[in-house]
Formats: structure tokens, sequence, C-alpha cells
């Protein structure tokens, strides 16, 4: 950071403890998402025609009964797509937007109905009946892999000789589990509002993390310039990572009904067609073998890690990468062998969620400590410790990025001492010799998680500042707020730039029109890339008005400080104000651009190994549950969380960010189960059958902290650390907990009631 640095005002810039810029809104419910946006005259609604099976030869489109229903404007199909009927990732095989010949999963979308209102489209939609010759489903990883179904060639991360050291180890163990997927479930669906306008050109307000790609996508259907397509997003009602492509397939149907009709077309999908056309988080298959020593050392390990993508790529390329990369997690295997695959079922196409193949990743570890802890009579925090990276084991990670050892036992042994674990591991042993029902469990987890995105060139971003001649500021950036609070960091941010209070800095919403060709928001980078950005804008404006400030005053630039809204050097003194106005009398441009790109990056996709994270987030957890062993019903009552935020910009955010990704966690690992038919059709569609954490779910005893004293080691944005992500690993330590409450090794995933019951009872499990 370069020149004189403005000083930190405890109430308004980095390390101030603010609300949510939109928290009151939200509560008051002023707060505008898409769907509160004012329809201009003349809009219609869209709705998806989505497909009855899940694999199949679709013949052509009867549309006479769906353009029969009162309201009707258009029934659109690929045909009608002037573009490239192709929403796919760049450089990936192309994926139909609307079925053309072939359905892949059941709920994919095969017609778009326009009509005057909602209902009457919804009503059309459910009329239009496709034609659909079945062909037989893969519906799970198990029958991919055993057909050779997958997406993907192998990932293989490796380091030294795995299978000579597991045939040289003493002791050996095995194990097979699996993960489930996650439903995101935010809170605001998948929405999108297109508003035609001259020659081609499109406004999109949309739901979605990702603006640019949904321009790209939008421009690719509507076969038009990118130049043609503005998108815009003030706020999200949630995204946990189903709106980064998702939200741009949706947008553009809306932009093509737009197209066909030449009207304003609003495309908002219900819960039941979000859920059903829509992907999840990927569900996994683990497969390993471990070698280690009599004092439970781990020497060498070669594990398979089988993802479930679904129909199509989409992101799943990325989500293998970081469940491979962080399949070691905080721990060191000096042989190793760890294969990611890819595997194509019949199941819609699994996306980004909150994580990205890092919560599934670090499972693998917790198996095997767990059952190598059970082999050697020992505990499973005692295996852990023995194999941390760093110290006397080695901290590189198989893919050549070195760990930060110190960090690692540094935030166990504060987690440890704060949740007194010795104490109530002893006071629990005793309970559970007394009861006979309901047994209780202990368990914790360690993590180091890797921030960047794993695709080299997203780790960048684009910020544009303006100060108004009243002293006033406007801050636009690449970044999308959705409750994470992105938004109030980077305005403490530019208001630190300026030394100005925050009230000074005008939020606006995120436009590819201000801000073009930006990554999105997600990989938890959000912060770090657009703060960066941010600064680098507000300090050239900065340094613009200092030149004119020393000028006048007859002093060097570098004696100038900017504080509390004024300007001085020595007895000379203004407000900013005063000197954004002297700044445009003397025509100095007081708006600049801003750019950032990650440094100290690099990926090589032939030998997979380099350096693809700026750096690594710890956090340690221990968790206390609660177990029926009559119902298998089971309650977390206590978790202790210590997480590594670096120097903190925000820690009010930080800790919201860091409670609410625990019990998403919580949920993915204990209740929230997708369950597909034999026919392949999605059975938990809503709230009736898909069970989210509520209140009642949360840990009454929830005791969260924030690391002090540990600024990043980088030059990261006032050296904080990213907070998105991280924490929801936290939540495993609930997954060992109920292994140690039911005595098992192991717990497919999610543990419901029915899996704790079974794992308690193992004559109680059908078959």
């Amino acid at each position: 950071m370069d020149g004189p640095l403005p000083a930190r005002r405890r109430d308004t810039g980095p390390g101030a403890a603010r609300r949510q810029d939109s928290a009151l809104k939200h509560a008051t419910g002023e707060a505008r998402f898409t769907d509160d946006l004012p329809e201009p005259p003349g809009t219609l609604h869209a709705a998806l025609a989505l497909s009855p099976v899940a694999h199949g030869r679709l013949g052509p489109l009867d549309t006479a009964a769906a353009h029969a229903m009162p309201g009707v404007v258009a029934v659109i199909g690929p045909r009608d797509i002037p573009g490239a009927n192709d929403i796919s990732q760049p450089g990936r095989a192309p994926e139909a937007m609307l079925a053309d010949g072939l359905v892949e999963h059941w709920g994919q979308a095969v017609a778009i109905i326009v009509a005057t209102t909602r209902d009457a489209a919804l009503h059309a939609a459910a009329a239009l009946k496709p034609a659909v010759e079945a062909l037989p489903p893969v519906l799970s990883v198990r029958e991919a892999m055993e057909g050779g179904s997958f997406l993907l060639p192998p990932m293989v991360v490796a380091r030294g000789d795995a299978v000579a050291a597991l045939a040289a180890a003493p002791r050996r163990v095995s194990g097979t589990f699996e993960a489930g997927g996650q439903e995101h479930f935010y809170l605001e669906g998948q929405i999108a509002l297109a508003l035609p306008g001259e020659d081609g050109d499109v406004v999109i307000h949309s739901s979605t993390q990702h603006p640019t790609e949904v321009q790209h996508i939008c421009a690719r259907i509507l076969g038009c310039d990118q130049n043609l397509v503005s998108v815009q997003v003030r706020r999200l009602g949630g995204g946990f990572g189903g709106k980064e492509s998702n939200a741009s397939w949706v947008a553009a149907c809306a932009a093509l009904a737009a197209r066909v009709t030449g009207r304003p077309v609003k495309l908002r999908l219900s819960r039941k067609h979000d859920m059903a056309a829509t992907g999840k988080r990927h569900p996994m298959l683990f497969r390993w073998e471990a070698g280690f020593d009599g004092e439970g050392r781990i020497l060498a390990l070669d594990a398979t890690l089988a993802a479930d993508g679904g129909h199509s790529v989409d992101l799943t390329p990325g989500v293998v990468f970081r469940a491979v990369t962080h399949a070691l997690n905080c721990l060191d295997v000096p042989q190793v062998r760890l294969t990611g695959l890819a595997c194509k079922t019949n199941t819609v196409s699994h996306t980004a969620f909150r994580g990205f193949g890092g919560p599934q990743g670090v499972l693998l570890m917790e198996d095997v400590t767990r059952r190598v802890a059970r082999a050697l009579g020992k505990s499973q925090e005692e295996v852990r410790e023995h194999n941390f990276a760093g110290g006397p084991n080695g901290a590189d990670t198989p893919y050549g990025q070195a760990l930060e050892g110190d960090l690692i036992r540094r935030v166990w042994a504060e987690c440890r001492a704060d949740s007194e674990w010795d104490r109530r591991r002893a006071e629990i042993a005793a309970f559970n010799a007394r009861s006979e029902v309901v047994k209780r469990g202990l368990g914790s987890f360690v993590l180091a998680f890797g921030i960047s995105f794993g695709i080299m060139h997203l780790n960048q971003a684009g910020a544009l500042v303006h100060v108004y001649e009243d002293g006033s500021i406007r801050l636009n950036h690449g970044g999308t707020e959705m409750g994470q609070g992105l938004f109030i960091k980077v305005a403490q941010v530019v208001a630190a730039a300026f030394g100005v209070p925050l009230e000074r800095v005008r939020i606006t919403a995120t436009s590819t029109a201000e801000v073009p060709n930006t990554a999105p928001t997600a990989a938890s980078t959000g912060t770090d890339l657009n703060g960066w950005a941010a600064w680098n804008a507000a300090t050239t404006i900065r340094t613009r008005m200092a030149e004119v400030a020393a000028t006048e005053w007859g002093v060097s630039p570098d004696d100038l400080t900017f504080e509390d809204g004024e300007v001085f050097a020595g007895n000379h003194r203004m407000t900013f104000g005063e000197l954004a106005h002297k700044c445009f009398r003397a025509r100095v441009s007081l708006s600049s651009t801003g750019h950032y790109k990650t440094p100290d990056i690099h990926w090589d996709p032939k030998t997979n190994t380099g350096h693809p994270f700026f750096y690594f987030s710890y956090g340690a957890a221990t968790a206390e549950v609660e177990l029926d062993t009559l119902t298998g019903e089971a309650r977390v009552i206590r978790a202790d969380l210590v997480q590594d935020c670096g120097k903190s910009l925000n820690p009010a955010v930080d800790r919201g960010q860091i409670e609410g990704a625990f019990v998403q966690g919580l949920g993915w690992l204990t209740c929230e189960e997708l369950w597909w038919d034999a026919d392949g059709r999605l059975r938990t569609l809503g709230p009736s059958t898909y069970k989210i954490p509520g209140s009642r779910d949360v840990p009454p005893v929830f005791k969260v902290r924030l690391l002090d004293g540990a600024p990043a080691r980088v030059e990261t944005i006032f050296r904080s650390k990213a907070v998105g992500e991280p924490p929801l690993m936290l939540a495993t330590a609930v997954w060992n907990a109920l292994c140690n409450a039911a005595g098992v090794d192991t717990l497919d995933l999610p543990a419901t009631p029915e899996r704790m019951l079974f794992a308690a009872d193992p004559g109680a499990a059908p078959g």
C-alpha cells in the first residue's frame, strides 16, 4: 500500500465491527430484491416446461395444448434460439439450455412458456406434455464407475510411490464411505427480469453471483455481442454457489423470451422447479487404503474421490480439483496417490456450493484417522496431532505448496483449551457409563483451507470509484452482495483510503456496464479481490487530490494526512469536501478504475503441481452431541470454534459468517438428504421433504472466537483473511462426535436419524 496511509477509525474503517449494509432493510422489508422491482407496463411472465423422465429421446414438441391456455403469448423451444443453444462453461462440451433431441435428467428444461401472468404461464407449462422415449438412466456414482460413465479424465495428485509404501507399511487399513449432496435452499429463488431496449439491447436484473457469466451466456443464446447485454444486481437473497452458473441460464431464458416477444419478461422459478432444475453440492464416494506404524504415523495413502457431476460438466472440474487438493487437509502423508473422478449420471448437473469440493475432500482424512485410531487403541485426536503438517513432519502438500504448521497447531491448541476438552471427555465417559439409551459423543476437527480460485484467470477484480464535488463518494465493483457483508467491507476499505466516515461512501448495484469482465463472487475471494481493486481506484484519486493540496500549501504530498473527513499537513487543514471542490476547479479527475490480480499463484495441469492458493485459512472446532439410540435422533448440544480471519476487516460480519457457515455444514452432515427414486425423479422438492436446519438445531452452547494476533502473512487487504467458506467445514467435528457417540468407525452422510439408528443398532438395518 503505497503513499500515506490514513489512520484506521475504530468505528468506520477496517477492523470496525459494522453491521451488513442492508441489515436494517432486511429486517423491515425495505430491501428490494429482483422480484420487488417495479414491473414495466406490458411485462410478461415466463415458466419452464420440464422433462418428466431422467433419460430419453425427445420427440418434436406438441405445443397446441399450451398455446390454447388463456393468457399464453409464446411457447419457445430450442428452434427459437437465434444464437447457440449452449450454456456450457468456456472450453467444455456444449450443454443445451433447452433439451433438443435428448433428455439427460428429470426436470431438464424443454420449453419456455410466456404468458400475461405467472399463474397462466405455470398452468400452460403443466399442460405441455413432452413425448420422450425413455432410456435407462445412470443414477449413482457406483453405477457410473461400473459402467465407465465419466465427464472428464481422472485427476491424479501423487507424491512418492504410494503402492510400494503401502506394501511396506507395518500396518494397513482401508475404508469406503459416501457423502450426499446438498440443496442450496437460498431464500430468494432463481429469478431474472429482462428488459428489451433499442437495437437489440437488453438489460437484465438477475439474482446472480456472476453478472459477467450471465452477460456472456445471454449474448451466446441471443447471438449478439456482449456489449448489447447489461446485467445488474443490487443484492441476492442468498447464493451459496447455487447462483454462480445456474443463474446464467435462468437469465438467458428470460432474455430469449424478451427477444421473442419484444416485451419485458420475468422468470421466477417456484421452489419445486428450482430444486428440480438446478444443481446441488456434488455427492461423493470415497475409497481408500492407508499404511501406518505403531505410533499412528500415516506413511502411505491411496485414495479415490468419485464425484457425481450429474449430466454435464458445469463446474465439476473445479470441484474435483479442490476436493483432491484438500484431501489431506492439514495433515502430512509422505507417500500418497489421490485420484479424483468426475462421474456422469442422469441427474441435474451438480455445481458450486459453499466450499466447492473442499468440504467433501476434508472428510477423507477424518475417516482415515478414525479407523487408524481404533486399530491402535488411541484417540482420533492423538493420531491427527501425530500427522499434522509441519513441525517434525513435512510441511508441503502433495502438489507442492507449504502449509503453516504453527498455525495448524495453534488453532487446535486454543480450541482444545476453550472447549475444556479433557474435562468434558471424562464427564462424557461417565455419563455414557450410567446412561443406557442416551449416549453422548465428543468430536473435533482441524482445518487448512486454500484461498483462491483454482482457475487462475478468475483471480482478478475491477472497481470504479467517483468522488463528487461535495466530497461524497460512489463505489462500484464486480462483487455481488448476497448477505455475506462484502459491500460493507469494501466500503470500509474505501472510507479508510480517503479517511472519511463510512456514511460518505455510497454503495451501488453491481453492473457489467460499470465494471466489466469480472470474476464470480465465490471461492471466499470477494473481499480479497474487490477490496484491493477498490483500494487501488481510491488511492489513485487520493494521490491526485494530495497533489492539489500539496501545491496549494507548498508541502510534499507525503506530508498530508487524510483522517476523520479532513485533510491536513502541519498547520494547514481543510475538509475532504473542500479539497474535492478545489480539485474540480483545478480540472483534476476525481474518477478512477482500479484493478487487482492475485500475485504468486500458479498451477501446472500436466503435473498437477504448483502454488494454486494465495494463502491458507485455518480453523478448529469441537462438538458435543447427544444421541437417542432408540430413535436415532441426535442433537448438537455444544460447539466451540476458533477461526483464523487474519486481521479481521469487520469482526461482526466475520462472526456472522462463521456461525451461519457452521450451521449450514451441520445441515449437510446430519439432516439434508436428497433422494432420487428408481426412475431418477427427485422426491425431496421442498421444506416438507427436504430438512434444512432450524433454530432448534443450533447448538444451545455455541462459542465462536476469532484467532487473535495472527495477521495474514501475505499482502492481503489490510492483512485480513477470507471467511465465507472455511467455517462450514468446522461442522465436520459433528460427524466425528456422532461416530464417537454411536461407537462406530464411520458413517455415511448425511447422518440422518435413520442412519444413526442403524449405526447404534446394526441389527435394525434392513437386509
